[in-house]
Formats: structure tokens, C-alpha cells, sequence
């Protein structure tokens, strides 16, 4: 496709992957063209930057002849299609197969943050998409009780969406004390359409003891010896948010894979630092 319209060809096939087409086979082009289009609009910032600067104009702000021989027509092109390659790539990613088989993701994350720091848009449905962890192991470590658990994630967009999760599988399987959230808003958290108000049941902090916010992503969750560890301390002030998912088309998963005997649990929680907030 010429470079004009494929931004918009791309959005029609995230549609019909949505609607079931086959998005291992549709996804390995409309990532490596969003790439491209991510490239362009790199150049795009940079030759703004270095021919007069000023604020840069908004995607769909109309950009004159004179703007088009300054920074080159195809740095406009990809510059203005971002947020449809954005739509594209998401409707990709919201498919774990192509998550787990997708080729190029470590590249197009890499010039996505580079335009991002350039630009200041944050791009952040496609940062989150391309963050997502899938079977990721997560051990939980409950810091009032001395309980500690094996989790495994999938599909989770954000940390609200955990937070809902943890503890749907920790209070509400009867492993902790505390009041867990209703079925509806688990179900809007896993694969129901729709949000529901909830309440927050932890505070999460993470294994340095600094606190791991809800509007953050599991990728962010430290590594301590190649496992990700969360801490679960009371909340300090009642906080409730929206339960449901980051990605309305993106199933989320958590599972109690065990609960780790008390030895374990103990000499986990002596290595993690208190809450430093």
C-alpha cells in the first residue's frame, strides 16, 4: 500500500481481527509497518527540531506545503497515521498468540519510546500492549500474615486489573483475611465486557519497598532473582477505581499455581524492604 492509506488499512484489519480473522497471520505486517510509520515520525521530530522548532503540531493538525518540504513528506505521513497504527497494533496485541510469537516487539518499543521522548506523547495504549506479560510467574508475599503465594499472569493491562485479581484469588479463595471484590468486578477484570465500581484491598509494594502503583503495568514489578515479587501491605486510605480491563478486547488471567509453605514465605519477606512511602 502507498503510505498514505496504509495506516488506514491497517486499522480495518485490527476491525476484522476483532470480528475473528486470524491475527498470527495479520499481525506480522501491521507491526512491522507500524514500526516503519514510528521511524518516520523519529525523523519527523528531529527535522522539526532542527529547522526552526516550536511546539510540534498535533496529528491531525493540517500541515501546510512549506511544512512538508521542511521536514519531508514521508516524516509527515508518519508522523500524522501514529494514532492509527496505535489502533492497529493494540488490536494485534490484545491476541496472546501473537504477544507470545510476534517478532520486532523489542524494536518498535524501542523507537516508540524514543518518539515519545521527542514528542511527549505518551503512546500509551501500544506501550502498555507491547509491556504486557504473559504466564509470567509472580510470587506474593502477604507482609501482615507472613503468607506468601505463587501466581501466574496473563493478558493484565494494568494494576488495577491485578489488584482486582490478587485479591479475588487471595480473599476471595479464603487464603487472607479482608473483603474481596464482587464476582461481577472479577469477571469484568478477566473477560466480561464492561466496569464496575470497586475497592482496593492491599497495598501493593514492591521487593525495594517502593510502592507499586495502580495506574502502572506488572512489567514495572522489580525482578529479585528472575521472579517478580509483590508485597502486600493494609491500605493506607480507602481507594476505589473502575474494575475491568486496561484492554477491553484482552482476556486477563491470573492463577494460584501454590501457596508457599511458611519457611519459604518467611525467608522471602526478611529480604524485602518495609514500605518507604
Amino acid at each position: 500500500m502507498p503510505a498514505g492509506p496504509r495506516a488506514v488499512v491497517a486499522v480495518m484489519i485490527g476491525a476484522c481481527v476483532e470480528r475473528g480473522a486470524d491475527a498470527v497471520v495479520c499481525a506480522p505486517a501491521v507491526l512491522a509497518a507500524a514500526r516503519e510509520a514510528f521511524e518516520a515520525a523519529e525523523v519527523f521530530c528531529e527535522r522539526w527540531a532542527a529547522t526552526g522548532g516550536g511546539d510540534l503540531p498535533g496529528h491531525e493538525d493540517d500541515l501546510t506545503e512549506a511544512d512538508v518540504e521542511r521536514v519531508g513528506f514521508d516524516a509527515v505521513v508518519g508522523w500524522e497515521a501514529l494514532p492509527q497504527w496505535e489502533m492497529a497494533c493494540v488490536a494485534m496485541l490484545n491476541v496472546k498468540a501473537v504477544r507470545r510469537a510476534a517478532g520486532g516487539k523489542a524494536e518498535l518499543r524501542a523507537v516508540v519510546e524514543r518518539v515519545r521522548e521527542a514528542s511527549g506523547d505518551p503512546f500509551k495504549c501500544l506501550a502498555y500492549a507491547l509491556d504486557v506479560l504473559d504466564d509470567e510467574p509472580l510470587v506474593v508475599l502477604d507482609r501482615k500474615t507472613g503468607a506468601g503465594f505463587a501466581v501466574r499472569v496473563s493478558g493484565i493491562g494494568d494494576n488495577f486489573q491485578l489488584h482486582t485479581l490478587l485479591a479475588d484469588a487471595l480473599i476471595g479463595g479464603g487464603h487472607l483475611p479482608g473483603r474481596a471484590p464482587t464476582p461481577q468486578a472479577v469477571a469484568m477484570c478477566r473477560d466480561l465486557p464492561g466496569m464496575t465500581s470497586t475497592t482496593g484491598s492491599f497495598n501493593l509494594v514492591g521487593a525495594d519497598g517502593e510502592w507499586i502503583w495502580n495506574e502502572g503495568n506488572p512489567s514495572e514489578i522489580p525482578v529479585v532473582d528472575g521472579v517478580r515479587i509483590v508485597v502486600l501491605d493494609p491500605p493506607p486510605y480507602e481507594r476505589s477505581w473502575p474494575a475491568g480491563r486496561f484492554f477491553p478486547g484482552m482476556t486477563g488471567e491470573l492463577v494460584l499455581e501454590r501457596v508457599l509453605p511458611g519457611t519459604e514465605a518467611a525467608g522471602l519477606l526478611v529480604q524485602v524492604a518495609e514500605s518507604v512511602r
